[in-house]
């Protein structure tokens, strides 16, 4: 009933004169329902079964102590619950708001298994970790020594401030360098702020910058500043610059005005959530008010289109996606959410040409699905003669990333990367072909979770205390 009440606020018009009454209802309703916050999750937490093999933990890609810590809070013992789940996750309010638990946590939960309805741990888990800043339980970062030695980090997204956070502990000197104008990565730009607000992520990247750790913005690395610059001046380099190279379309009008790339798309709508003057979107090229909205593809950030669409005022928002519902490799949750909102899943349907130039309709052919292909998924075949033009005003491609060809872009061709173009990096060490290089997260996984980036810059920044113990040991012999 609460989350409903809830969409009935967020599909209020933006425009209409009821916007500024119905915002005040929803404020009102917010701090109504957070008084019940506690009372919530301290009864989801005790619904834990603490049973004696914790599929939620060993499903985790950071083996969180999930058991432990909501036994902790059934017992209102909410610091120690903050201190545990925080020993193991460097960021658990960003996890608790954007993991998708229905794959990983609470959706191995054994009360969900067995019928009865997962805990909700992803809710405990951000109302903890909210709790704790709000109690002021976070710690500061402050090493108990200052030493010498300096790492890079390429990338300020969620493997490369994971790494900074613990490699600042630790002592080391630490600059992260980044091409966008505020740190975050993905977080900042590509996540919308309805499921990530943004303060949320500035937060931690102030307690970052309060640390000691150096943020050198809008610098590219290959234009701004040289790979070779940045290994002469640092002891270790890490590379975390994720992927942002979007797959594209292919066919007939793929060029055309209006046909544009998810990653623009999103991002440009997170830079006038922060207040920032985007031209294309006041011009209507990144917005969707107003507009039929097309979005190709079937994972998050699929949805994360969708539903900005949506909250944009967009007059009718579908979603082509080649394959159906059940081999759909986005957060079924998030589909969910996304029908409740009134977006329109197109199964079995793929784009074939586009009509106009502004785009005005896009040729949708039918698919079915064939044999399993070489991943065992099946694969899309075409229904021959099955073709139908759909109207459309904005098409927004999310048909998933590829990574730049770092080598070619920094000047390293020593540099190794796999067919794929990911970086080649040790699975248990992250370092790659270079001496005292190290590569985490997307750029070697290829396009992944938030929560598998934060365990690799977590496990490179452990390596990268390794490698630099390595000289004084040799020294020291």
């Amino acid at each position: 009933m609460a989350q409903q009440k809830m969409l009935q606020f967020v599909r209020v018009a933006k425009e209409t004169p009821e916007k500024r009454e119905a915002d005040d209802r929803a404020q009102d309703f917010g701090e109504i329902y957070a008084e019940f916050a506690a009372e919530k999750a301290a009864e989801q937490a005790s619904r834990c079964s603490q049973c004696g093999v914790p599929f939620c933990q060993s499903h985790c890609p950071l083996h969180n102590n999930i058991p432990d810590w909501l036994r902790l809070t059934a017992e209102g013992r909410l610091e120690e619950a903050y201190a545990m789940s925080q020993a193991t996750n460097t960021f658990p309010e960003i996890c608790g708001r954007i993991c998708p638990q229905d794959r990983l946590c609470e959706g191995n939960c054994v009360i969900e298994q067995s019928g009865h309805g997962t805990v909700t741990i992803g809710a405990v888990e951000k109302y903890i970790t909210d709790t704790a800043w709000e109690e002021g339980w976070v710690p500061p970062i402050a090493p108990v020594e200052e030493r010498s030695e300096s790492v890079a980090i390429i990338g300020a997204g969620p493997g490369g401030l994971a790494a900074a956070d613990r490699l600042r502990r630790a002592g080391l000197q630490v600059t992260v360098y980044d091409r966008h104008d505020r740190a975050g990565g993905l977080l900042t730009y590509g996540i919308p702020g309805f499921k990530l607000e943004k303060d949320v992520v500035m937060r931690r990247v102030e307690q970052l910058e309060k640390g000691g750790v150096e943020f050198v913005l809008n610098c590219n690395v290959g234009t701004d500043i040289s790979f070779d610059a940045i290994r002469g001046k640092h002891d270790a380099v890490l590379i975390a610059t994720g992927v942002y190279k979007g797959r594209d379309l292919t066919g007939p009008g793929a060029g055309a005005q209006g046909i544009v790339a998810a990653l623009d798309y999103l991002t440009a709508s997170n830079r006038v959530s922060f207040g920032d003057e985007v031209p294309e979107y006041l011009s209507g090229a990144l917005n969707a008010e107003g507009k039929r909205v097309i979005v190709v593809g079937g994972g998050d950030t699929a949805m994360d289109c969708v539903r900005t669409a949506i909250r944009q005022g967009a007059v009718s928002v579908k979603c082509l996606y080649r394959r159906d519902r059940a081999n759909m490799p986005g957060s079924q949750r998030e589909v969910q959410n996304a029908e409740e909102e009134g977006v329109d899943f197109v199964w079995l349907s793929a784009p074939n040409g586009f009509a106009g130039d502004p785009v005005s309709s896009v040729m949708v052919q039918k698919m079915r699905l064939g044999p399993p292909d070489a991943s065992g998924r099946q694969s899309p075949e075409v229904i021959e003669g099955a073709d139908y033009a759909e109207p459309a005003d904005l098409v927004i491609k999310a048909l998933g990333f590829e990574p730049e060809d770092l080598p070619a872009l920094w000047g390293e061709e020593a540099l190794e990367v796999t067919r794929w173009g990911t970086v080649k990096a040790d699975f248990r060490s992250h370092e790659t072909s270079l001496p005292g290089v190290f590569a985490v997260g997307d750029i070697v996984r290829g396009a992944s979770l938030v929560v598998w980036a934060i365990r690799d810059g977590s496990e490179a920044a452990d390596s990268i205390l390794d490698f630099l113990a390595q000289p004084a040991q040799v020294a020291a012999e």
